[in-house]
């Protein structure tokens, strides 16, 4: 078995939420982690992260989620 990342396009807690559920064992977040570096420097880093973490949580509990690991296909309609 590998290790599947996937990239492209997630800008949202809710983003990493449904490639978690399709099957993803990691997000990468490249562009909008990069811009908001260039607008803020590390503080703008630490809000962007904080966003996606609250983002994160909040789709888990809206699916019933309590870990990363509960997070499964049956949690998103396909």
């Amino acid at each position: 078995r590998m290790k599947v990342f996937v990239d492209g396009a997630f800008r949202t807690g809710n983003d990493v939420f449904k490639a978690l559920a399709l099957g993803a064992d990691g997000v990468l977040i490249g562009r909008p982690v990069s811009q908001a570096v260039i607008g803020d420097g590390s503080d703008g880093l630490v809000t962007y992260f904080e966003k996606i973490r609250l983002e994160l949580k909040e789709a888990m509990a809206m699916a019933g989620c309590k870990t990363i690991q509960d997070i499964t296909r049956d949690c998103v309609s396909v």
